[in-house]
């Protein structure tokens, strides 16, 4: 694949034998390359390169492309609405006992959206490590990128196999395990005891969580709603939670 065929056949959750992504805009690209993630190449305008000169001239990057933002779109195969892309490289998982003390497990998530808004909302409020299935979209893709404004490249990640066996082997390490979920013996979130080190299991975005995960876990907790509510955007629940765990831990 040629260094300009990347930028079409790479769309959302592709990724080639490299371990290569494709970010796009001028926010989500600076952001990756204040962060020090490799860059393969640049492919943006003019305009893009002389508003943001010095940062580049301060990075070692192989190959810049100048196109018009219509030569952009042909390369691209679509409609564009920004003047800037990058090639880079994922940055490589971290192993589950190098995970920071506060920790986020996505279960069965099917949306890329979703897990671009979480990892910002996570960045945020510093909580800097996301599990998330193998099967789920990547947090490297490029919606997931999008949505979480290049702030993927703050956290930690690690892709797992089994659920059920990733959280008793934190469980072993010292977590506590709490599961996002309305139950009728769930404790309210306002009233959670929150340990210096704990792990957040947030649900599939139709499904919840199984009843075989919450077994495993230590305890379920539920945001207070009016009564004819019954959930939230699990990203938004995630906020909620992640605010209220890192204020009360």
């Amino acid at each position: 694949m040629s260094e300009l065929e990347i930028y079409h056949k790479l769309r959302d959750n592709a990724f080639d034998e490299q371990d290569s992504f494709v970010a796009d805009s001028p926010k989500v690209v600076n952001l990756l390359l204040q962060r020090g993630v490799e860059v393969k190449s640049i492919l943006a305008t003019k305009e893009y390169y002389d508003e943001f000169e010095e940062l580049l001239c301060s990075k070692d990057i192989l190959k810049l492309f100048v196109v018009s933002k219509e030569e952009m779109q042909k390369i691209v195969g679509h409609k564009i609405h920004h003047n800037c892309m990058m090639h880079g490289v994922r940055v490589k998982q971290t192993k589950l006992e190098g995970l920071s003390d506060n920790i986020v497990i996505l279960d069965e998530i099917t949306s890329a959206q979703n897990v671009g808004s979480i990892a910002r909302s996570m960045a945020g409020f510093g909580v800097k490590s996301l599990v998330l299935p193998k099967s789920a979209p990547h947090p490297y893709g490029r919606r997931a990128l999008r949505v979480s404004m290049g702030y993927v490249s703050h956290l930690q990640y690690y892709l797992y196999d089994d659920i059920i066996a990733t959280c008793q082997a934190l469980k072993k390490m010292g977590y506590k395990i709490f599961a996002a979920e309305v139950c009728e013996d769930s404790t309210p979130l306002w009233h959670v005891e929150v340990p210096q080190k704990w792990v957040m299991i947030l649900g599939h975005e139709g499904k919840g969580i199984s009843q075989e995960v919450l077994e495993v876990c230590d305890e379920i907790v539920t945001i207070e709603m009016q009564e004819d509510v019954k959930s939230l955007n699990v990203a938004i629940a995630a906020s909620l939670m992640m605010y209220q765990f890192k204020n009360r831990g």
